[in-house]
């Protein structure tokens, strides 16, 4: 039949072929109607996570799994795509899902060495896998990827085959889609990366683990110029572009995921655990947003000035000595891996950089420095730490070769300081007075370290910061800023003061004899607040001041109230506040204003509650008269640096100086700052409200009301003024110097009523008085 061999040969090779289509065919149609449904493709919904933002559209947080920035052909660089098809499929355009010639190649190959041990994935079928499939390497597997692909092709257009592919695929440090890379290697929107960068991007799709620039940088680097080669063999980029691409220095961002670009750690979980309890686990994979009160300038500003104000009390404190120590090879096998190796498990906290100690005398420290390298420190820089280099600590805690510290760059001259991460905590919250509305919230010196949210959560006794509203209660049983009270010592019985005699002193020791109720405020006199509260009753006072948000059963029923003895929290603090910053109403605090659903619909609205009248609008005048004269000559003289005059506000410290607070406020923010321990201690002689507390304060109100004008109070109705004789508090006769005060209509003093409280000695010539009309 066949004249030669070569005839059998062609008719064998056609045959052979034909069945092998015969066959093919008949496994697409057992398999294609079997194929799972491409709905998840056709109505794409990426897990995306959770994100908080700031009132003004700063992220604050992400929560999910899968860290991902949804993006569309439309909005990024042409050749963000054009490097994927140079690196993954260049054929992309041409191929009907699935590349015969590559996959005939890979055939041949794996039968060679006796398996499926290479693939040709097209971008489809990388697609179909990501989505459907699994990535064992198995014939089975690879012919349902083929089907898949095919059926892929059929129903979706390239662009959105493509669109898929860029923002599902995984491409290490936790980020799916090259929206999501972009952030977590280059720190910023695929919209701005170039060329280069595209390029180490697409490259990473071969084997995220393995390139990885953050890992293995040399690797990633390689990779990366094999995709820019063959962009320019494509004619992707034109010579220039490439020649520029590859001596682009790259600076990469291993710990920057996220477009997080304000710190607010303990506001996002408290997001976080808001919008559990609301909507369970879907909050890690329906994209919602979640917009707060939180302003980025008002929270930059808290977190600094308490940073700020942390490390100032830590430098005061000295230096305790080194945080352990590492284990380092011979100077021979001293490389910077090594080094690496040694500081891995340390995270960098604020600017806070841990270092290994390579060399060390008094005059000099050689480090290796987790961010920085091998650096030098001397001169100033060693000042803090010199005990720990001259032998002033145990040799456990001494600064020698091997031992792990802290170090500081200075950004005005580059130079190193030893440092030291402090381990006392601090709060800081402010509140808008009018809405309620949280502006900032640091729960702590860093949210890594301690994740315990001292503004919520810390339970405290606030000190002389408390007074104010004892004052408030007693204007409201007849005293007036006018009236006298004694500075005397005093010793109250055990029944009143809760089972112990207890002698209170003030904090000076020093006493004044007479004072009126605006200096004892003023200059935080301890015995004359003690003496109004007996004069008023503990028990009244104690249920007075639940109009202000605090627990009566927090607060004892003692004459200890007067010095701030109960428990309160930073965020009931700030509460209590705004009814004096406004006008008497009571703001609610809240941080939520509204969610949003991934395609921007309204889940939840907040209504802010509407500030309720809980003090008299004239007592609230007075009290902030009075709390202006602590901040303009008083215990927070300090804060007049700021040059404001609508300032307000009290310090306050606790006995042996364990809490230290300052509350103050202008008319629109209420800020309070806290310092302490968790395991109350003391902080040390002298770290009063008015050292370690109201500079954390001053910092942040520095900040915000920086060419803000300065805003008045408004005088309410029934507010009339006196010249009083500071020595009688009565008002002047008889061509009597005195100065202006305030009061209620109803209760300004006669010269035949002598303010004074009973079984009170004259009043002493010589005690200095408040400035006349100092709300004027």
């Amino acid at each position: 039949m066949f004249k030669s061999r070569w005839h059998y040969f062609i008719a064998a090779l056609v045959t052979f072929f034909l069945l092998l289509a015969a066959l093919g065919a008949l496994t697409a149609i057992l398999i294609y109607p079997n194929l799972p449904s491409l709905d998840r493709l056709t109505d794409y919904r990426p897990k995306v996570p959770m994100r908080v933002y700031t009132a003004d559209n700063s992220l604050i947080a992400e929560f999910g799994e899968q860290r991902r920035i949804v993006v569309s052909l439309a909005n990024i660089p042409h050749f963000v795509p054009q490097a994927i098809l140079a690196a993954e499929d260049e054929r992309f355009y041409q191929h009907g899902g699935v590349d015969t010639l590559g996959i005939l190649r890979a055939a041949i190959s794996n039968v060679v060495s006796g398996g499926a041990k290479e693939g040709a994935s097209t971008i489809t079928m990388q697609v179909a896998r990501n989505f459907f499939l699994s990535r064992e390497k198995t014939f089975t597997r690879k012919l349902n990827e083929a089907m898949l692909s095919i059926k892929i092709e059929h129903s979706l257009t390239k662009d959105q085959i493509l669109t898929l592919y860029i923002n599902q695929i995984y491409l290490g440090q936790r980020a799916y889609g090259f929206g999501a890379a972009s952030y977590a290697y280059f720190g910023k929107p695929l919209q701005k990366i170039s060329i280069a960068e595209a390029a180490m991007l697409a490259g990473l799709p071969k084997a995220p683990s393995r390139y990885n620039p953050v890992v293995n940088f040399e690797r990633a680097r390689q990779r990366q110029l094999y995709v820019l080669h063959r962009m320019h063999v494509l004619k992707y980029i034109t010579d220039a572009q490439y020649e520029q691409a590859k001596n682009q220095h790259l600076d990469i961002r291993s710990a920057q995921l996220s477009t997080k670009n304000v710190s607010a750690d303990y506001v996002a979980e408290m997001v976080r655990q808001a919008m559990y309890e609301r909507y369970q686990d879907d909050i890690y994979t329906s994209g919602m947003k979640v917009y707060t009160t939180i302003r980025k300038r008002d929270q930059d500003a808290a977190d600094q000035a308490l940073w700020q104000g942390v490390m100032d009390y830590d430098q005061r404190h000295g230096y305790r000595g080194v945080e352990g120590t590492a284990k380092l090879p011979e100077d021979a096998q001293l490389t910077d891996t090594a080094l690496d190796d040694a500081l891995e498990n340390l995270s960098v906290i604020h600017n806070l950089q841990p270092a290994v100690v390579l060399a060390a005398n008094p005059k000099s420290v050689s480090a290796y420095a987790k961010d920085a390298g091998r650096i030098t420190i001397s001169g100033e820089g060693l000042k803090f730490a010199h005990r720990a280099l001259t032998g002033g600590l145990s040799a456990k805690l001494d600064i020698r070769r091997g031992a792990v510290i802290r170090v500081e760059k200075n950004a005005k001259d580059n130079t190193w300081s030893i440092v030291q991460i402090p381990n006392v905590e601090a709060a800081f919250i402010s509140i808008d007075p009018k809405t309620g509305a949280i502006l900032s919230l640091v729960g702590g010196f860093d949210y890594n370290l301690n994740k315990f949210n001292h503004v919520t959560q810390a339970w405290r006794q606030p000190g002389s910061s408390f007074k104010p509203f004892i004052y408030s209660a007693a204007l409201e049983k007849g005293f007036t800023a006018a009236t006298l009270v004694e500075d005397t010592p005093l010793t109250i019985p055990a029944a009143q003061a809760g089972g112990v005699e207890w002698t209170p002193k003030n904090y000076e020791n020093t006493y004044s004899g007479i004072v009126s109720v605006r200096e004892a405020l003023t200059k935080s006199l301890n015995l004359p607040t003690i003496r109004i509260l007996q004069a008023i009753g503990p028990i009244y006072a104690r249920d007075y001041i639940k109009r202000f948000g605090f627990d009566p059963a927090r607060q004892p029923p003692y004459l200890t109230l007067a010095l701030g003895a109960g428990s309160v929290t930073p965020l009931q603090m700030a509460t209590g506040y705004t009814a004096f910053a406004n006008g008497g109403k009571i703001a609610t605090p809240y941080l939520i204003t509204r969610v949003v659903d991934q395609q921007g619909r309204v889940l939840s609205q907040t209504t802010p509650e509407k500030p309720r009248q809980v003090i008299d609008p004239r007592n609230a005048f007075i009290m902030t008269s009075l709390m202006q004269s602590v901040v303009r000559h008083g215990t927070a003289a300090s804060a007049m640096r700021l040059g404001r005059s609508d300032l307000a506000g009290k310090t306050g410290t606790t006995n042996d100086q364990f809490d230290a607070w300052f509350t103050g406020y202008q008319p629109n923010v209420v800020g309070v700052a806290w310092v302490g321990f968790d395991q109350p201690r003391t902080l040390g002689r002298g770290e009063t409200g008015a050292r370690a507390a109201l500079p954390i304060w001053m910092k942040y109100m520095g900040t915000v009301l920086r060419n803000v004008p300065q805003t008045g109070y408004t005088v309410p109705d029934g507010i009339v003024t006196a010249t009083i004789n500071p020595l009688t508090g009565l008002p002047v006769a008889n061509g009597e110097q005195g100065y202006n005060e305030y009061f209620y209509q109803e209760t300004v003093p006669v010269l035949t009523t002598a303010p004074v409280m009973p079984e009170m000695v004259p009043a002493t010539p010589g005690v200095q008085q408040p400035d006349a009309n100092p709300m004027l």
